[in-house]
């Protein structure tokens, strides 16, 4: 029942044996201004585009992250994108034009994107956050092109 306190039980042992494929971390907020010196700019289109790196899978290169695009951000220097991997996008806030799909993406948009997609350029005219969790698979040869 939510707003009710609830003991779990103790976990069995064997579950204290299991890995989490991800990093893990407690509730925090990664919008919150505190935050701010987190975030890293994207190579090639610092001071519009900042991520922020919210769990990693060093043995597989699965990432969440947060993407953020800042009013009046445009990629089109940086070109079309696509992976060799599947990637799943939300968008958290704002909104952001993928020329690809000529479709302004806004708050609550999702995408699950499969292998070899195409997407982008990107532009913002009020900013964006996005919510992306990609899924590289290091056995197989890189798709031309870095991803976004």
């Amino acid at each position: 029942m939510w707003g009710t306190a609830t003991i779990c039980p103790p976990r069995p042992a064997a579950l204290e044996q299991i890995e989490m494929a991800k990093d893990t971390t407690t509730y925090w907020n990664p919008l919150a201004a505190e935050h701010g010196g987190r975030w890293a700019p994207v190579e090639g289109l610092a001071g519009q585009v900042e991520e922020l790196t919210l769990a990693a899978d060093p043995r597989n290169g699965e990432v969440t992250r947060l993407t953020r695009f800042g009013p009046g951000a445009d990629t089109r220097d940086v070109g079309v994108r696509c992976h060799d991997y599947p990637e799943e996008v939300f968008i958290v806030s704002g909104r952001v034009y993928d020329e690809a799909f000529d479709t302004w993406l806004e708050a609550g948009y999702y995408a699950s994107r499969p292998p070899g997609e195409a997407h982008g350029p990107f532009r913002s005219d009020v900013g964006c956050v996005v919510l992306e969790v990609s899924r590289p698979t290091p056995a197989r040869e890189a798709w031309p092109g870095p991803g976004i």
